[in-house]
């Protein structure tokens, strides 16, 4: 062989063989990299739900080898819940929580897994039929397409209840009651109806608002009525069960994707694990959460049977107004009302 072509050939081969241990070592590189996760969200601190977020940060640190390199920002150290619900959907955080109902503009057939339109959910037997099963799956493949995010798992607050100024026994006392509502469209709608005066307001800013008078009352469950201490503002706290809020467990799907196949099952798996318990202790813990409340000094008023149904006859055309946005809508509300049991 002449010496160019050897020249040629050997350096054929030299090519050949640093490209047969740099695909190896490229895969070994990909398996060590680091992956930052910011995990934010706007509960409580010391709530079953933020104690979860601070068993999932370890969790995920610990099962990833330190591939996850997780951080956990709780109670809007990162943003309001509305900036958090944004940033999870552009990266900027890579996991945050909130409600279904969260999506009613882009998606209202899951918003109405997240207590939308009201008075939707029986009691928690019934949650379970809903967010344990197929329909749960269908929710986060939907909340995938239309929002860029996926819903791993889901955690919960539990039923929310009324908390005010003035105490709230029957449906004519909340005539004119200023009360905090999400930034969303059904919800001031479900507080019309009833005869209040709805007050879209940022979560973070509800002690202040009704401090200043800005709010006469918002609604919420035990644990954030504590933990934010908005109880020393106001003292009476009407047990309505209007709502049962779901809190899905949402990650951005890009940064998810971009994860290596094994470390994608430890961000689904732990998830499930760590969310399944916290709804467990959420509902074991609710009524020492009630009783403290009481201890601390709040009016608990508790509604009969009949004041009950008088607000949910309120608010039933909103079942058919929240309908009307989409056949999906319609039907999924229909699955959820078939499942009461």
């Amino acid at each position: 062989m002449r010496p160019v072509l050897r020249s040629i050939a050997r350096r054929r081969l030299v090519a050949a063989a640093g490209a047969a241990v740099a695909l190896p070592l490229a895969g070994v590189a990909r398996a060590q990299a680091k992956f930052p996760c910011k995990i934010a969200h706007s509960e409580a601190i010391g709530s079953p739900l933020t104690l979860a977020f601070e068993k999932y940060t370890t969790l995920l640190r610990d099962r990833s080898g330190g591939r996850i390199e997780a951080q956990h920002f709780p109670a809007s150290q990162l943003g309001s819940y509305t900036q958090l619900i944004e940033q999870s959907r552009i990266g900027t955080i890579q996991v945050t929580t909130g409600g279904p109902d969260t999506e009613e503009a882009v998606a209202p057939e899951i918003a109405v897994t997240g207590g939308a339109p009201g008075f939707i959910y029986r009691d928690e037997a019934h949650v379970d039929r809903i967010l344990g099963g197929a329909i749960a799956n269908d929710v986060s493949a939907i909340a995938r397409a239309k929002t860029g995010v996926e819903f791993v798992a889901f955690g919960e607050v539990g039923f929310r209840h009324l908390l005010s100024k003035r105490p709230v026994a029957k449906l004519e006392d909340l005539k004119g009651l200023k009360i905090r509502t999400p930034e969303l469209k059904v919800w001031v709608d479900f507080w019309r109806k009833l005869g209040a005066n709805p007050t879209p307001l940022a979560y973070a800013e509800q002690y202040s608002a009704l401090s200043t008078g800005v709010i006469d009352g918002l609604e919420a469950d035990f644990f954030s009525i504590s933990g934010f201490k908005w109880y020393e503002q106001a003292k009476n706290l009407t047990l309505s069960y209007h709502w049962f809020l779901p809190k899905a467990v949402r990650v951005n799907g890009k940064w998810l994707d971009g994860l290596p196949p094994d470390l994608q099952k430890v961000v689904r798996d732990t998830a499930k694990e760590v969310f399944a318990e916290q709804r467990a202790q959420n509902r074991a813990k609710a009524n020492d959460a009630l009783a403290a409340l009481e201890k601390a000094g709040v009016n608990v008023i508790r509604l009969s049977d009949a004041e009950k149904q008088r607000w949910v006859t309120a608010t039933q055309s909103l079942f058919d107004e929240f309908g009307a946005k989409s056949a999906d809508t319609k039907a999924m509300i229909g699955k959820i009302q078939a499942a009461r049991g």
